[in-house]
């Protein structure tokens, strides 16, 4: 066990968390059990797209939950994610491709696993489309939210005009 740990924590300190575009800010944590598992709600804003912020619901595993379960350095892939203008916005440099763009990045396992945030332009809808799912080495992850801002409303600019 004890060297379990101590592997452990060495592939932490050579792989540990990455630096993200943005932090995310805890608005709310809901506790759901005796266990210690809570929903967390984060307040994520945008790099890239000033006035929208999202919020996302994501499931964080207590002590006992791990100890009774093992998998001690994981979190589940579930999670939620509402985005919503919350001021004038203006568009930065994006990435317009079909694949978009990754917003947020946060790690919910020891090496392998990342919950994410992603844009993608929506150019012929004219709206900002923004998906939560996991990012795995192995065993992608099918348990998606998404949530879209629509920019047809007149307090939206374009830093370098509007593609």
């Amino acid at each position: 066990m004890q060297k379990l740990i101590r592997c452990s924590l060495i592939a932490f300190l050579i792989f540990g968390a990455p630096l993200t575009a943005v932090q995310a800010e805890e608005v709310g944590r809901v506790g759901v059990d005796w266990l210690g598992n809570d929903i967390v709600i984060d307040a994520v804003t945008d790099p890239k797209v000033d006035g929208v912020t999202c919020h996302l619901a994501s499931f964080s595993r207590g002590v006992i939950d791990r100890l009774q379960k093992g998998n001690w350095f994981e979190n589940p892939s579930n999670a939620s994610v509402s985005c919503e203008q919350t001021g004038p916005i203006t568009i930065k440099d994006i990435k317009l491709g079909k694949k978009g763009e990754r917003v947020f990045s946060e790690r919910t396992s020891l090496i392998w696993k990342k919950l994410v945030i992603t844009r993608i332009y929506d150019q012929k809808n004219n709206t900002l489309l923004y998906l939560a799912h996991a990012a795995q080495v192995q065993d992608g992850s099918a348990k998606t939210s998404l949530s879209t801002v629509p920019l047809f409303r007149g307090d939206v600019s374009w830093a370098n005009g509007k593609p």
